[in-house]
């Protein structure tokens, strides 16, 4: 769907189950995202495609393009709440400190303000989660407000096109 120079991003499906489950069992990766059981993750990764079906976009898995390893996910979730579209992006441990999140999110930010027409994208940061607060700054996002999402404090900050 999406290739970067290092990357390959594709819709996820109910298929991910035991990867997503995996992916949010290590302790740094849950402390902002949360864990998830088998029955939690297939319910999650339905709730993905249906947003897909229905509005064109949603989380890819980002796999390396040299190896097809699963590494992470990045891509877009509407949030009927907020009338917002926010990018997210979440990866494994031994895959942080290499510039992938930022390579993805570009790159889905790329098909987000271009053949998806979006006028602006948030990026819903939890309180303490210095590194991903670095990758929006490197994309240019700006602090937009303060909010509670899956009842936690973060910060909302927000890109325009």
């Amino acid at each position: 769907m999406i290739t970067t120079e290092r990357l390959h991003l594709r819709p996820l499906t109910e298929n991910d189950t035991d990867w997503w489950v995996h992916l949010h069992a290590d302790e740094e990766v849950a402390r902002f995202v949360g864990r998830y059981t088998p029955d939690q993750a297939a319910a999650r990764l339905h709730a993905i495609r249906r947003q897909w079906t229905e509005r064109g976009h949603g989380l890819c898995a980002v796999e390396l393009r040299a190896t097809g390893e699963t590494i992470g996910r990045c891509g877009l979730h509407w949030w009927e709440q907020f009338d917002e579209t926010e990018i997210g992006w979440t990866f494994a441990r031994p895959h942080w400190g290499h510039g992938y999140a930022t390579e993805a999110a570009r790159a889905v930010l790329d098909w987000g303000f271009g053949p998806l027409g979006l006028d602006r994208v948030t990026a819903m940061i939890h309180h303490g989660n210095t590194a991903s607060t670095a990758v929006a700054r490197r994309l240019g996002f700006t602090p937009l407000r303060e909010d509670t999402v899956l009842d936690r404090p973060c910060t909302v900050h927000a890109l325009d096109r």
